[in-house]
């Protein structure tokens, strides 16, 4: 019973005494501290997005060159092809009559020709022993040149029929996926259907396209020096895609436009990623996000600032006083702090938080001091 109450005893206490170390730990009745900071040089890496489409790095849309039916579709819609698959088949009957008949005639063509030049060499034998006239030898020359005429044009037919019949197997050009198919088997197509029989996009990289404000293009290049070492030199860029993640990989910007369009004002710019997994698609969209580094800028929170009228000021302390001062801000920020291009110098304090809720000749003690007086009270005790 009696160890009971001294454990009761010494647990007050030890309240008590807590109780009496935290009140050296809060700030006099009455009085307000605030966070403050001394405005300093530093470096900081801000990023900014920009709206982007994306594109596969060659996309081709395959037509027929020849007119006719298709016999048969070899591909699924979506799939990956390779360079030279045959993707349709458009009916071959007509094309192969065709090449048949030219292939005839190129044979009948080159017998014609062997006749005319053994009717030649014979009149010119009999012409030196005077059996047949100039006129007997110049009609057999004449003979033999239209027949080699003729076999040349016989020749010509067979190839374009041979082409021909080659277009009736519809091939990719490249390496890439192909799009949603809009014809079916038997389907009549030419070489000039409005929709294309399919669209392949080479999407192992892909080109994201994005514009850049005049102002913000200048600024980068005299950042880099020129507009070349800026496509050098600049970081690599990221993907955001659309539905709010990061892209795995990183891209590289690899062509700024020589122009400025007339009706926005924008550079057009051009960052290119790897594809290998196809995860971007030929069509779609993203945000290209671009570090950049500023060395030696003066950086505080924005929740130091307040707005006015589209203006942004924050509060010095000046005698222990809040003084309100106008400051400007670069445009690119990381939305927790400003880069402040004037308006405050190295070495200014300022009320770090709660501006908006502070006026003009406010006293300022700043929370350091609080801490400073509650270590001498301690170090005292």
């Amino acid at each position: 019973m009696i160890s009971k109450q001294v454990f009761m005893i010494f647990a007050a206490g030890l309240t008590i005494l807590s109780a009496c170390n935290q009140s050296t730990k809060t700030a006099p009745k009455g009085e307000t501290y605030y966070e403050t900071l001394e405005v300093s040089l530093c470096d900081r890496t801000l990023s900014t997005g920009y709206s982007a489409a994306i594109s596969g790095v060659q996309t081709v849309e395959i037509r027929p060159q020849v007119r006719g039916m298709i016999t048969d579709i070899l591909i699924e819609e979506g799939e990956s092809v390779r360079k030279d698959q045959i993707l349709f088949v458009i009916d071959q009957t007509p094309y192969k009559a065709a090449y048949e008949i030219a292939v005839a005639n190129v044979k009948s063509a080159e017998a014609a020709l062997s006749t005319a030049q053994l009717i030649l060499e014979s009149n010119r034998n009999l012409y030196n022993q005077d059996v047949v006239s100039e006129f007997d030898l110049m009609t057999a020359q004449n003979d033999l040149t239209e027949a080699e005429a003729r076999l040349a044009l016989c020749k010509a037919e067979e190839v374009n029929a041979s082409n021909n019949l080659s277009y009736t197997e519809v091939r990719s050009p490249v390496n890439g996926v192909a799009s949603m198919i809009p014809y079916r088997v038997g389907a009549l197509v030419n070489s000039s259907i409005a929709q294309p029989l399919v669209t392949v996009s080479d999407d192992s990289r892909v080109y994201a396209y994005f514009s850049m404000a005049e102002n913000q293009m200048l600024d980068m290049v005299q950042q880099y020096g020129s507009l070349n070492n800026a496509i050098k030199q600049m970081p690599e860029v990221e993907l955001i895609m659309s539905n709010g993640e990061k892209y795995e990989h990183t891209g590289k910007i690899n062509a700024i436009s020589g122009t400025i369009s007339e009706s926005t004002g924008a550079v057009s710019i051009r960052a290119v990623f790897n594809n290998r997994n196809h995860l971007l698609r030929n069509g779609g969209s993203g945000t290209i996000i671009i570090p950049m580094t500023l060395q030696n800028c003066m950086v505080i929170p924005q929740s130091a600032t307040y707005e006015l009228q589209d203006r942004v000021f924050v509060y010095k302390v000046v005698d222990g006083k809040a003084s309100s001062t106008e400051i400007h801000i670069a445009p690119q920020n990381n939305g927790v702090e400003y880069i402040v291009t004037d308006g405050l110098e190295v070495g200014d304090i300022i009320v770090a938080e709660g501006a908006g809720l502070i006026k003009e000749g406010t006293p300022i003690k700043s929370k350091n001091e609080l801490l400073n007086e509650q270590n001498e009270e301690e170090g005292q005790e």
